[in-house]
């Protein structure tokens, strides 16, 4: 599986002075790998990339500097990256007024097992969700969701082929999809694949 090492990431001072650049690459970067399934999820597919971003920031955020506390946001984030067979998301359901969110998120439980992916001629793939904690109680399920899709590997070299893929959410409270994903998405993606 494919990790961040501790030897790459840059120092704080040295990412401050990188960080404006690196914002600026990793923004264009994730407009081929953000997916809008329907009005209210969004899921943004992870890669190195992405991730190593998110440790940056992190470090920066938190003034993180000793040994520890950065092999700490390494372990957290590392299992985010793609391993070659699957796919990697943050799911994120997005409602900006704070009362239909709540009420919205109570009638949405269960909904990150409910994603899935299709490669053109095979079964949708559902989504493993949320391995490090659950994220969902009695009450409602959360906002945020990180989902693994794990493909076989005709899936795999199909998509690396080019054959399309499809995206989308069947939950009783919510059903959309984006069929198919663009195609420079879709690259994306397949670049994913070992």
């Amino acid at each position: 599986m494919p990790q961040i090492e501790r030897d790459s990431l840059m120092t704080l001072e040295a990412y401050a002075r990188a960080r404006s650049e690196f914002r600026r690459k990793v923004l264009e970067h994730k407009k081929h790998r953000a997916v809008h399934v329907g009005p209210h999820v969004t899921l943004l597919f992870e890669d190195e990339l992405t991730v190593r971003y998110q440790v940056q920031e992190m470090l920066r955020i938190e003034k993180i500097f000793e040994e520890d506390g950065i092999l700490q946001e390494l372990e957290a984030y590392n299992p985010l990256i793609p391993d070659g067979r699957n796919f990697k998301a943050t799911m994120m359901i997005e409602y900006e007024d704070a009362a239909v969110r709540r009420t919205e998120l109570g009638r949405l439980k269960g909904i990150e097992d409910r994603v899935w992916v299709q490669v053109e001629g095979a079964p949708k793939v559902y989504a493993i969700a949320d391995e490090d904690l659950e994220r969902e109680n009695e009450e409602k399920t959360s906002a945020v969701h990180f989902l693994r899709f794990e493909l076989t590997e005709d899936m795999a070299r199909s998509l690396k082929y080019g054959v399309s893929l499809s995206i989308g959410v069947d939950h009783p409270n919510y059903t959309a999809a984006v069929e198919p994903v663009p195609a420079a998405t879709r690259a994306a993606l397949a670049a994913d694949l070992g």
